[in-house]
């Protein structure tokens, strides 16, 4: 939700390159900072589906990003077209679908189980849309100051939107994923920790891109791309993880490879 909201305002204001940056930027934090952060806490265990599925979904959604932004795939070079949008929005529709396909047995049989209970259940379901509710509306808010900021600092310090975009506001929205995993990983909940990352990321990638896109075309430039190629090396790290070492795990050693690469891109980026 926040980095939707984000996209929503920048597009808004015009301010495209907070959309990719923000994006990209929030991956970035996700796999190396965050994904850092939360294995050095408690090492993490990658499942069977998340090795098969999610992560190989994760590197092609990224790949189809860079692929799209070069010119291979979408319809212009060095633009994210509308059309690219809503192929991207088409792509996240199937990738959402399918857990609820695999999962679909045991749907039925929860919905089963809850029309047994709908007067228990009734208030505490008007009370979470109530809480959605006023959640939105403070995000759409909490967006606009966030791209109007984030503009402000650009233009006095002379950085450029993309830098911001990809790096403090990136941050920023990426806190959610960061608190939930930290909370998985101590209660010991690892493969929530881990799918709530991969999932972000390629939410990010096919959903936030493919609605930014759609209601603006999106400028791909060089520290995009460079920035994509890192997180898709990334990527590739995390699934080598699975193989090398104690296999299938992220150790805190692993860990510490991942914040070192986050520190050294921020740097560069910065600097």
């Amino acid at each position: 939700m926040p980095e939707l909201v984000i996209t929503i305002s920048s597009a808004g204001k015009g301010a495209t390159d907070l959309i990719i940056g923000n994006a990209i930027g929030s991956n970035i934090c996700n796999l190396l900072l965050i994904l850092g952060v939360t294995a050095i806490l408690r090492t993490i265990e990658i499942d069977k589906e998340t090795r098969r599925i999610h992560l190989p979904v994760a590197l092609i959604s990224n790949i189809t990003i860079l692929f799209m932004g070069l010119g291979f795939l979408g319809s212009k070079s060095n633009v994210i077209s509308r059309e690219d949008g809503r192929i991207l929005i088409i792509l996240y529709s199937l990738y959402f679908l399918y857990p609820i396909l695999v999962e679909l047995k045991d749907i039925i049989i929860s919905i089963k189980k809850e029309k047994n209970n709908k007067t228990e259940k009734r208030s505490s379901f008007i009370l979470s849309i109530l809480v959605i509710v006023i959640g939105a509306i403070l995000l759409k808010y909490g967006g606009d100051i966030v791209v109007d900021e984030a503009s402000k600092i650009a233009a006095i310090y002379g950085i450029s939107e993309r830098v911001i975009g990809l790096t403090i506001v990136a941050i920023g929205t990426a806190l959610p994923e960061l608190i939930t995993s930290i909370i998985a990983s101590v209660k010991g909940e690892q493969g929530l920790a881990l799918g709530n990352l991969i999932g972000s990321c390629i939410l990010n990638s096919f959903l936030i891109l493919g609605v930014g896109a759609i209601i603006t075309p999106l400028i791909f430039t060089m520290e995009f791309v460079k920035s994509l190629i890192l997180l898709i090396a990334s990527i590739v790290l995390i699934m080598m993880f699975s193989y090398i070492g104690k296999r299938n795990t992220i150790t805190r050693y692993d860990a510490g490879i991942l914040l070192v690469i986050y520190v050294i891109y921020v740097f560069n980026l910065i600097w």
